[in-house]
């Protein structure tokens, strides 16, 4: 089983304050409820020097196998993006590898064996910062950055290396912080809205879609094609994201099941009835079922307030 972390997120300020605590016992009690094989990070980890250090140390501390992407905050407050990410490669259980060059940090490859042979492989993708665009009609857009051109030959090379090597097609998971674009035709294709200006999922598409949208989706500021190359090559089946801590919704579009991670913590901003982690148990044969994991803050006796 592998559990994933979502936005941790904490700071410098409030990494030892009661953010901090609450954060550490909610991880604990995620870690001794599902007893994970490994567990994943799906970026924006931590804010500051004085958090990174402290977040990963005590991620560490757990004896698990650990691999984490990183996410748009990640940099900020550290000495540099690439400081925050050798405290990860450094750590002693930890499984991040920077990956090829020219392609940011932490782009690599897990794959899951049974008898020596490949059934599922999960492919940790950095999505970066921030990006400033020039469309070909001449339209200046900024915002959101995504995975590289590179990025995208690098994952179609492993999907194909690896299914060489298995001697059979092998179902994969990514797990990267922001979503595609696809996420807002996932959701706009199985919800509706309230009278409020709120959206639900429709009940007409309950067998396919789970959770809720509780803020916008925030993709990348232009589309890559990397969705469009997911199904294409027919690997992955499940796409994971963090990025946006309001939203837990999962919709299986096109064959592809598209889903956040729960928001893991109290740093940055949350949803109180959304805190908790999501786990992806791998069976024999190499397919992956996604489930969330919900905390009631008043029944774990925590008198914390989302700011």
């Amino acid at each position: 089983m592998v559990l994933n972390l979502a936005d941790i997120q904490l700071s410098d300020e409030n990494v030892f304050a009661d953010e901090g605590v609450y954060t550490k016992e909610l991880i604990t009690k995620l870690v001794e409820a599902n007893d994970p094989d490994l567990i994943t990070l799906s970026g924006d980890n931590a804010w500051g020097p004085v958090s990174y250090i402290e977040v990963v140390s005590w991620i560490d501390s757990f004896g698990i196998p650990w691999a984490p992407v990183m996410g748009n905050h990640d940099g900020e407050g550290c000495i540099s993006e690439f400081w925050a990410s050798y405290q990860m490669y450094e750590a002693e259980n930890c499984l991040f590898e920077f990956g090829p060059k020219d392609m940011g940090y932490g782009n690599y490859i897990i794959n899951i064996t049974e008898n020596d042979d490949i059934v599922h492989t999960f492919f940790m993708m950095d999505t970066h910062d921030s990006a400033e665009y020039t469309l070909e009609d001449g339209t200046y857009i900024d915002g959101y950055d995504h995975l590289w051109e590179n990025q995208l030959l690098w994952y179609e090379w492993a999907v194909n290396g690896i299914e060489e090597l298995a001697g059979h097609s092998v179902e994969s998971t990514v797990i990267m912080h922001i979503p595609v674009t696809e996420y807002i035709d996932a959701w706009e294709m199985v919800s509706i809205t309230n009278e409020d200006g709120t959206s639900k999922i429709n009940p007409d598409f309950a067998a396919v879609a789970t959770g809720q949208k509780g803020e916008d989706c925030c993709p990348g500021a232009v589309n890559n094609g990397f969705f469009s190359l997911v199904k294409e090559l027919g690997s992955t089946k499940t796409i994971l994201v963090g990025h946006d801590h309001r939203n837990d919704f999962t919709v299986l579009y096109d064959g592809i099941l598209l889903a956040y991670g729960v928001k893991t913590g109290f740093g940055s901003y949350w949803s109180p009835d959304r805190i908790g982690g999501t786990t992806i148990t791998v069976d024999s044969e190499g397919s992956a079922e996604l489930e969330q994991h919900y905390y009631d803050l008043d029944r774990c006796g925590w008198d914390i307030v989302d700011d």
